[in-house]
């Protein structure tokens, strides 16, 4: 089921810029508000179990979830399907392979699509704040999206970016080092 609802986005403490968002539930099919992640350091990334890039990503995005969760970080992990059919799994079968074989402990949401007719108004918010090298689309799996504590999308990582390698942006984001 996907549900809609408006999320403002504070720009330097004075206005506030509206969008609607609709977004999926999360993989167990409950129902979850942006809002709960208002107030922290959020990366946004869409997975997929059958890719090349899947293990190194999931292990070090552990690494970051386990390290900087209590400091306010979040991970928000959107399944998709739409490169090379590489996450055909059902919810559960996602949700074995993210939680049980890679550990993921971050949020795992809902299939979706990120590009296209039916990408999510979410996918279509972010590629628009923050557009690629060769356009808007997202290119592959694991393209990650960093937003700031405010809502605001300050950077964008291509699939073959490392997480590990944007640590630094999220500590200066979180005020630590």
């Amino acid at each position: 089921m996907t549900w809609t609802y408006e999320l403002a986005i504070v720009l330097n403490d004075l206005e506030a810029t509206h969008f609607m968002v609709s977004i999926n539930q999360d993989i167990r099919g409950n129902d979850v508000s942006l809002s709960d992640y208002s107030g922290k350091v959020v990366l946004i990334v869409n997975v997929a179990s059958k890719c090349g890039l899947t293990q190194s990503n999931y292990k070090e995005l552990n690494v970051l979830y386990e390290k900087y969760k209590n400091q306010g970080f979040e991970i928000l992990a959107f399944p998709c399907n739409q490169f090379a059919g590489q996450e055909p799994g059902t919810n559960e079968q996602i949700q074995e392979v993210a939680c049980t074989m890679f550990k993921a402990e971050f949020p795992i949401f809902d299939k979706v699509e990120v590009n296209g007719k039916n990408a999510t108004p979410l996918y279509k918010f972010l590629k628009s704040e923050k557009g690629g090298y060769f356009g808007d689309a997202i290119k592959w799996n694991f393209t990650k999206f960093l937003v700031n504590k405010e809502g605001k999308v300050v950077e964008r990582y291509a699939p073959t970016t490392s997480p590990l390698k944007i640590e630094k942006d999220i500590q200066n984001l979180l005020g630590s080092s």
